[in-house]
């Protein structure tokens, strides 16, 4: 699977955005079928995208389609497979089910990242997604759809915090991510302006345990990349708890700059060299 640290939302109606989208140094392009794009749009949609799809091939190109049971997918699909995405972005998912009904339309290596917690539905399904298709890149969430799906007044606190319930679709979404052992995508972050508030929500969805997130911006990427790429005291923390179990080989637990390290430290290190 590819690094996927930082996916950009684009409109699929905007190629002079997706031509610009290519220089933010994002490691994902999600280039958009579904909200960004009105209905009567569409069409052209999906021949700009297949159109761009053709001529790019340096970065991580995802399509978010439209919903499954929307009408609109199959149509979608038609248009941008022959000219062979890296992955489809599946909103409005519904656990395994929704997934395996995916795959079964894709062929060759194509990726799927599930949009999960869209319906009230889905926050019951979350814990479905591992060992349905080598497909799956990931599994993200998002704190729009959900709220309007259940007649709620919105996802936020005053200050911008989520609300318990879509903490809870949050925290199921990171854990069905590592359940299914792929990664973990933060929702996006809506005000793009606000780059300070941008970094601390980063950093926080880096400590949670998620390892990429969603971008609306190009402005964003760059804050996104830096709080999800380990820093060099990081590597260098791991690489010494890595190598102080090697030279220890059988030990439980160990001592390190006077600090106990154990095995759930040693699995930590070792995925975050990975990372890096």
């Amino acid at each position: 699977m590819p690094r996927l640290r930082s996916l950009l939302f684009v409109p699929g109606d905007r190629p002079d955005r997706m031509e610009k989208a290519l220089a933010s140094g994002a490691d994902a392009l999600i280039l958009d079928l579904e909200d960004a794009v009105a209905p009567s749009a569409k069409p052209a949609a999906r021949a700009a995208i297949a159109d761009f799809l053709g001529k790019v091939r340096d970065v991580t190109l995802f399509v978010r389609i439209n919903p499954l049971d929307s009408g609109l997918a199959e149509a979608d699909l038609a248009a941008v497979l022959p000219a062979r995405p890296d992955g489809i972005v599946l909103p409005k998912a519904e656990g395994g089910a929704t997934l395996a009904a995916l795959d079964a339309r894709l062929d060759g290596d194509i990726m799927i990242l599930p949009i999960a917690t869209e319906t009230a539905a889905a926050v019951f399904t979350l814990g479905s997604y591992g060992g349905v298709t080598a497909r799956l890149a990931g599994l993200t969430w998002g704190a729009e759809d959900l709220p309007a799906a259940i007649g709620a007044a919105t996802s936020r606190e005053a200050d911008g915090s989520f609300a318990a319930p879509y903490q809870l679709a949050r925290s199921l979404t990171l854990f069905g991510a590592h359940a299914a052992g792929v990664a973990a995508i933060e929702t996006v972050y809506p005000d793009f302006r606000d780059l300070d508030g941008l970094a601390a929500y980063a950093a926080r969805g880096r400590r949670d345990g998620f390892s990429g997130m969603m971008a609306i911006h190009p402005a964003q990427v760059s804050v996104i990349n830096a709080a999800f790429t380990p820093s060099a005291e990081e590597i260098a923390h791991a690489q010494a708890v890595v190598d102080l179990f090697a030279a220890h080989p059988g030990a439980g637990a160990l001592s390190l700059n006077g600090r106990m390290v154990d095995a759930p430290h040693l699995k930590a290190a070792r995925a975050l060299l990975a990372r890096a």
